[in-house]
């Protein structure tokens, strides 16, 4: 009757067990920021930015008290953070050419119209 209770606990035990966030975790969450950085978060983005900074701060942290299950989300919170980042910074950069493109064209039609009139 005890070997049931035995193998239940020793179970229930290592299920609460949290494996480590895996050794490269961390250059992983740092290579995506380094990647924000240079798709230019810091401009276009910076909040997104400073989360996943402070995202990869906490989860150090969490690492130093063995908190390694809030370290895991963390890690991946700071990567959901960069890649954000870099997608509202492509977003921004994509509304800045079309901004560009719009003032090329109404330029184009102010030469057309004083070239040919309004009814060209």
């Amino acid at each position: 009757m005890r070997k049931p209770v035995f193998i239940l606990a020793t179970l229930l035990m290592a299920s609460c067990a949290v494996p480590q966030p895996a050794p490269d975790a961390f250059n992983n969450a740092e290579e995506a920021i380094d990647a924000a950085v240079a798709a230019g978060a810091e401009e276009h983005s910076p909040v997104e930015l400073r989360f996943a900074r402070e995202k990869l701060a906490e989860a150090r942290k969490g690492m130093e008290v063995r908190q390694y299950d809030k370290s895991i989300v963390l890690i991946e919170q700071s990567e959901i953070n960069s890649e954000l980042a870099i997608e509202k910074t492509r977003a921004a950069l994509m509304r800045a050419k079309v901004a560009e493109l719009m003032r090329e064209n109404e330029i184009l039609r102010e030469d057309l119209e004083s070239t040919y009139g309004e009814d060209f």
